[in-house]
């Protein structure tokens, strides 16, 4: 049986991007949804959970979102989950390091990590990711929440394929290859380096 995949799927502005400061989308919900819509229905179709930040999670319910027991989302929170929590939506309160190794060993299809920047940082720094899928937007928004928030680590990808839009959007599917050891062996040689 081969082992659940944690993947990114989110798009960028071209200066990379997830959203403006404030949590808006305008620069990317304005957009024509084209036909297959950046092939995200067939990602969906391979997925059978979804990983959210507390701020994602809060965001996504003021925009309306629904949420239901067939489709699950793992909610990461350092605060107390609301009152009422939607069905479908479990909040995590184990490390993220052994929250990936029991899913991946978990039967199912593989998980969607939705973010925002600060949780993907953050499973970046346990190695729990094994895959981005970035699509790129052809706009500059100036300033925003970064795709990864700030971290002291170097993580090379590998480029598995790209496809170009007609609309000009590009869209980047990435492996992540290199071990969590030598990442945080990088990380501390680094702030050694640094500090001299």
């Amino acid at each position: 049986m081969p082992r659940r995949k944690i993947i990114v799927n989110i798009a960028t502005s071209a200066d990379g991007y997830v959203a403006r400061t404030n949590g808006n989308l305008d620069w990317l919900t304005r957009r024509p949804a084209p036909k297959g819509f950046y092939g995200l229905p067939k990602f969906s179709r391979s997925v059978d959970a979804k990983i959210l930040g507390r701020k994602t999670f809060d965001l996504s319910v003021k925009m309306g979102a629904s949420f239901s027991a067939d489709n699950l989302h793992y909610v990461f929170s350092r605060r107390p989950p609301p009152a009422l929590v939607p069905a479908g939506v479990q909040f995590v309160t184990e490390s993220i390091r052994v929250f990936a190794e029991r899913v991946r060993k978990q039967a199912g299809k593989n998980i969607w990590m939705m973010g925002g920047g600060e949780i993907i940082g953050s499973f970046l720094d346990e190695d729990a990711i094994d895959e981005f899928i970035i699509t790129v937007v052809p706009t500059f928004i100036g300033e925003g929440i970064p795709l990864i928030a700030p971290r002291h680590c170097e993580v090379p990808l590998r480029l598995l394929s790209l496809r170009r839009f007609p609309d000009g959007v590009v869209q980047l599917h990435y492996d992540v290859r290199q071990p969590r050891t030598l990442r945080r062996a990088k990380r501390v040689a680094g702030r050694s380096f640094a500090s001299r």
